[in-house]
């Protein structure tokens, strides 16, 4: 992992899960590259790794698991 210093207590390069919906569905995109600020654990992604999963899903890409997930409606 690498440290980039910058304001507010800089970023690090890592590896997360990418989420992503399309059509109506969840995707999630195991590993992709990241650069994660450090202060606030937000995630800031390249053009290419957006463009990256939209085209696996696109192209049908067979993914390599299959997860279900619980839904909630938010009240209150």
């Amino acid at each position: 992992m690498t440290r980039t210093p910058e304001k507010g207590g800089g970023f690090e390069e890592r590896r997360v899960t990418y989420t992503l919906e399309m059509d109506g569905r969840f995707h999630l995109v195991e590993n992709a590259p990241a650069r994660v600020d450090l202060q606030t654990g937000e995630e800031l992604f390249s053009p290419r790794t957006v463009e990256r999963p939209h085209r696996m899903i696109r192209e049908g890409e067979k993914p390599v698991r299959v997860i279900e997930t619980p839904v909630f409606q938010f009240s209150g």
